[in-house]
């Protein structure tokens, strides 16, 4: 083990291991459309309306949004910034972990629509945090799940009311 670095040289070493080059314009350009897209799929799939959408990409103007997925639609280039593609970031997050904790689209959906009574929920359904407008609604559900994924405990909701934890006998070794 090296010797403990001094705050400036753990300052001048940060650089390294945040890459600022995914700020760049010409990154932020080439992921724009291909994650409006993405996001755009999602959000059909939620059945989220224009209003929610919008919420959950940080409220853009009616016309700035459809001109997006215009764009996005048409493969054409656009550059959005870090704020809107970090929330398309999470959303991703969000749908990937509901693709690893239920074993249907239909169940994710219903997960998500369905009331709660986890704790940062207060009873609503997490899509109304996830369409609160703020990127720290986003952010606590996909760390939620991100917990639940990890094997931590999920507050048990409607959804989950039927679940039947495996017994011995379920497991089999090969």
């Amino acid at each position: 083990m090296g010797p403990a670095l001094k705050p400036r040289e753990i300052f001048e070493e940060a650089p390294r291991r945040l890459d600022r080059s995914r700020f760049a314009p010409a990154n932020r350009r080439r992921l724009s459309a291909p994650a409006l897209r993405t996001f755009l799929t999602i959000a059909d799939l939620w059945g989220l309306n224009e209003e929610e959408r919008r919420l959950i990409l940080g409220y853009p103007s009616r016309s700035t949004y459809h001109n997006w997925a215009k764009l996005a639609r048409e493969h054409q280039d656009f550059t959005l910034d870090v704020d809107v593609l970090t929330r398309i970031s999470v959303v991703l997050g969000i749908h990937q972990a509901l693709g690893v904790l239920y074993p249907s689209e239909r169940e994710a959906i219903a997960w998500l629509r369905g009331p709660h009574e986890g704790t940062i929920f207060g009873g609503k359904p997490p899509l109304a945090l996830i369409t609160s407008g703020s990127q720290d609604g986003l952010v606590m559900v996909r760390r939620f799940l991100d917990a639940a994924r990890g094997g931590q405990y999920m507050e048990p909701n409607a959804a989950d009311a039927g679940f039947q934890p495996y017994g011995e006998a379920d497991i089999v070794f090969r």
